[in-house]
């Protein structure tokens, strides 16, 4: 059965893409591409998470109760929340940079729609 995490990681990337693909405003773009990344991270958190899984620490109170090896059966992956920490650095730098280009356009431009900024030539 398909959890409810993966339906809206879906959701998120299908509004992004839409937002990416429909959207004539460089900032509703930039906002679409932020929606993607977001259900991007919520799929690949779902994908690690275990029902009743415990932290992927290791504890005084988990060492004495578990076997090392019954424990990581139970414990949550790791793995995908520290592939998700490093993608949210990424993208606020890829956030901040896209955006500090769209003030940049629209200061020369004046105007944010992708169209008309590609028939302008100086």
């Amino acid at each position: 059965m398909i959890s409810l995490n993966y339906i809206i990681a879906m959701l998120l990337f299908s509004i992004g893409v839409y937002c990416l693909l429909f959207k004539r405003n460089l900032i509703k773009m930039i906002i679409g591409l932020e929606v993607i990344t977001n259900g991007i991270h919520l799929f690949l958190i779902s994908l690690g998470y275990r029902e009743g899984g415990g932290p992927a620490i290791l504890s005084g109170e988990f060492l004495t109760n578990l076997k090392i090896g019954e424990y990581a059966a139970q414990a949550v992956d790791p793995i995908p929340q520290a592939l998700v920490l490093t993608s949210i650095v990424i993208d606020i730098c890829i956030i901040a940079l896209a955006l500090s280009l769209a003030i940049y356009i629209y200061k020369k431009y004046k105007t944010l729609n992708p169209s008309e900024i590609r028939g302008m030539k100086e």
